[in-house]
């Protein structure tokens, strides 16, 4: 979930305390090698695929630029590790064309962008204590042709230097084809389990509250929270570090959210909710909030650390939003149903713990992105040289199928990915919406491992949307995702596209990011959709 920390210029304050343990001059010293692809070639880059290189055409400056060659594969990932220090700010920039184009570092901060033109990106972060290398990457997206990159800059003091590392071999070409031969018209038959009893209305509205940290929307106490909003998930939950399993939960300090409430107000107006039928949830993960559960002692430290935030606010339940590189497969981990890798396995064994201490009226709601879900029809980590996380969260949903209250999958910040209907469905209409949904009710082969993920009830599902256009990439107006959803529950204006696993008349809702936002831009998405979810049959 995207959680922008942009404190307002009146009401920042600076910590000392930060101050003395994070390094924060402007350095001005580019520490990559062959930043503008000046030499001609790769030299100092690691590349995946086949065709990218060094071009004179198109180029920012200089003579030279990447051109990677994004295919149905391959996302032409090119990468460069560096030495830096730790507990220190850092600036990596760079000046990127085409469809989809993404700059981050491997495991933390990125951005993207969809630019015809030469577009400057920018990602500001900071070094944990005790780390001495990061890694930068550029790449495109599956299918969207050739992006540029050029004057890649990343800015701080470097650190000392590591072993060189060993240079990744270009990713050999995945056997499965863009377009895949097996049928989606033969579905396997959906979960018939029985609905949990939650007391949830048939349709819901969902909404993330920023309930530990400040941005440009502003605070909202929860006892403002209008009655509209059927599930409230307090974001977020983070982890001691990447790997504790440790999570901890704080209300938004007083020097970020002068409005803040008392902690005694917080948890009375939790309870208030709770007495007009509402269910206030946990969320776990974000944005910023990698949370890899690598061993069981991190297993145990997330069902005691989750169990403790239930317990001390008496939340109904738990959301995971387990994003970046929470997620992945080993190699070889090629069979959803059987999963082995350890931040798999073990978050299932955590969740189901979690279900039994806390019995049938326990909510669980799950956001990923359609990177770690969709995607898994045409890709799947465990079984290609590809990004280990396509399809990742895929085992633990259907784990845990039968205790799962609501998914709703993030419709944002996404690139084009593949349909049942063998085609690329791309943000901003009510096309993606229909297709990405269609998806979970009907089932999908999962790449090329032999293996169909049957689809989920249709009251466990739903999808996120961005409140308004400053919450995320993606965001359509109502009457755009209205219609997506009268495709969904009945069979009306689904324009081209065809259901393959029927209507959904017991279509659970609607998710935003957020709540804050919401109220930003005048309630816009509540005063909507409502209505319109009350409405439906």
């Amino acid at each position: 979930m995207k959680r922008n920390r942009i404190l307002l210029a009146a009401g920042a304050v600076v910590s000392l305390a930060a101050a003395l343990l994070v390094t924060t001059n402007a350095y001005a010293a580019n520490l990559l090698t062959n930043p503008g692809f000046e030499s001609g070639n790769l030299s100092g880059w690691s590349c995946t695929g086949s065709g990218s290189g060094a071009v004179t055409t198109p180029v920012h400056s200089g003579s030279y630029a990447l051109n990677g060659n994004a295919t149905a594969s391959d996302n032409a990932n090119c990468t460069q590790t560096v030495a830096v220090q730790p507990n220190t700010a850092y600036t990596l920039s760079g000046w990127v064309r085409g469809s989809y184009v993404y700059l981050g570092i491997t495991g933390g901060a990125s951005t993207w962008t969809t630019a015809s033109a030469y577009t400057k990106l920018t990602v500001p972060f900071t070094t944990t204590a005790g780390q001495t290398s990061v890694q930068v990457f550029v790449h495109g997206w599956y299918g969207t042709g050739a992006y540029n990159a050029d004057d890649i800059s990343l800015d701080g003091p470097g650190g000392q230097p590591t072993a060189s590392p060993t240079t990744a071999s270009p990713s050999p070409s995945r056997s499965v084809s863009p377009s895949p031969s097996r049928s989606p018209s033969t579905s396997p038959s959906p979960s018939t389990s029985q609905p949990p009893v939650t007391g949830l209305p048939k349709h819901a509205l969902i909404g993330y509250l920023h309930a530990s940290f400040a941005n440009g929307s502003g605070y909202v106490r929860m006892a403002d929270v209008p009655a509209a909003w059927d599930i409230i998930n307090l974001a977020f939950g983070e982890p001691t570090s990447v790997t504790s399993g440790d999570i901890r939960f704080r209300q938004c300090p007083v020097a970020e959210c002068p409005n803040v409430e008392s902690e005694a107000e917080f948890i009375a107006a939790i309870k208030a909710k709770q007495a007009q039928g509402k269910k206030v949830l946990i969320s776990i993960g974000g944005q910023n909030g990698q949370v890899q559960l690598t061993t069981t002692a991190a297993r145990d430290a997330f069902v005691s650390s989750v169990s403790a935030i239930i317990d001390k606010y008496g939340l109904d339940g738990l959301d995971i939003d387990f994003e970046g590189h929470s997620l992945y497969l080993n190699a070889g981990d090629s069979d959803f149903r059987n999963p082995t890798t350890p931040v798999i396995v073990n978050l299932i064994s955590a969740l189901k713990t979690l279900k039994t201490r806390y019995g049938t009226k326990f909510v669980l709601t799950m956001a990923p992105e359609t990177f770690f879900v969709q995607l898994g029809y045409q890709f799947y980590g465990g079984t290609s040289a590809g990004d280990n996380r396509a399809g990742s969260y895929l085992p633990v949903i259907h784990a845990l199928r039968d205790s799962l209250t609501v998914l709703h999958v993030q419709d944002y910040n996404s690139g084009p990915i593949w349909g049942l209907d063998n085609q690329y469905h791309t943000m901003g209409g009510a096309d993606f919406h229909i297709a990405m949904t269609d998806m979970l009710k009907a089932g999908f082969p999962v790449a090329n491992t032999g293996q169909t993920f049957p689809g989920l009830r249709a009251d466990q599902i739903a999808f996120g949307v961005p409140a308004a256009v400053s919450a995320g990439n993606g965001y359509v107006a109502p009457a755009v995702v209205q219609a997506a959803v009268n495709c969904l529950v009945k069979g009306t204006g689904c324009g081209s596209y065809t259901l393959r696993g029927g209507t959904t008349p017991a279509f659970r809702g609607l998710m935003t990011w957020s709540i804050n936002w919401d109220r930003y831009y005048g309630w816009e998405f509540m005063n909507a959709h409502e209505p319109f979810l009350n409405a439906l049959p």
